[in-house]
């Protein structure tokens, strides 16, 4: 009897020892860690960046009318039946900053090449064809809305201001040898344009268009010291249809994707 009771008294304190023992030995492992989601760097704030552009276009000017001094008989001021301009090419570049998302402004010079010129004049008693060319420089400072962008797209509306040199070359008949020296001078110009962009690359963006400008009136030709002259155009109202191409230098044209961060997964960690 005595022995029983010490083998009961020493499963007791066995179970006391080794129980927690075994409890460690079979805990169970702490749950895995899960990886946090990438982490989207904080970009400083850098909206406005200088860029450059270069425009191509095709424009169709229209005269707003032609007069030139008659000396007699009698003497006074005359009118053209009429005179056109044929459509015709230009080149153009220039430099700006984009201010923000929304605004941006440019500096702009476009050479319009030699367009064909046709007109007629008349009297009692005779009718003369006329004809000339026509070239121009077209500079302007100008600023641009940009509506908002759309799937890569960027519709805009702006305006500008600025000078146009007009040249002529001489203005004769092609039956007679009466002729008209060209006159080349500065005028006032304005330009109103729409359009929309699209982003080629971060940096390089499609630029197409349509662009109106006016630019007043002046002298057209010089006298002829035969029978008239000086001559006065009363100003060209001009249609573009533009296309080019402009680059970014720096800061956000709204083209970059934003730049994530790499963030390693963490090794998982077991417990006992």
């Amino acid at each position: 009897m005595f022995n029983t009771a010490r083998m009961a008294l020493f499963a007791a304190l066995f179970a006391g020892v080794a129980g927690p023992a075994l409890a460690a030995d079979f805990a169970e492992p702490q749950p895995i860690e899960e990886a946090p989601p990438p982490i989207v760097e904080a970009q400083p704030v850098d909206v406005g960046g200088w860029y450059i552009r270069g425009d191509i276009d095709y424009h169709k000017s229209t005269l707003r009318g032609i007069d030139y001094i008659v000396y007699g008989p009698p003497p006074g001021t005359n009118d053209f039946d009429f005179g056109k301009l044929k459509g015709g090419f230009s080149l153009g570049g220039g430099v700006g900053y984009k201010v923000n998302d929304y605004f941006r402004t440019d500096l702009t010079a476009d050479y319009w090449f030699k367009s064909d010129f046709n007109g007629q004049t008349s009297d009692l008693t005779t009718v003369s064809t006329e004809v000339s060319r026509m070239s121009a420089l077209l500079l302007l400072a100008n600023a641009y809305v940009d509506i908002g962008t759309y799937h890569g797209i960027t519709p805009y509306v702006g305006a500008g201001i600025g000078g146009a040199h007009i040249k002529w070359d001489t203005v004769h008949d092609p039956n007679t040898t009466e002729t008209n020296p060209g006159s080349s001078n500065w005028r006032f110009a304005y330009a109103l344009m729409a359009g929309a962009s699209y982003c080629l690359t971060d940096r390089l963006i499609l630029d197409a268009g349509y662009r109106y400008t006016h630019i007043q009136g002046g002298r057209m030709f010089e006298f002829d010291t035969t029978s008239s002259g000086p001559g006065f155009d009363h100003g060209i109202n001009t249609h573009e249809v533009r296309g080019g191409l402009r680059y970014q230098f720096g800061g956000n044209n709204g083209c970059a994707a934003p730049v994530v961060a790499y963030q390693p997964e963490p090794e998982p960690i077991y417990t006992k």
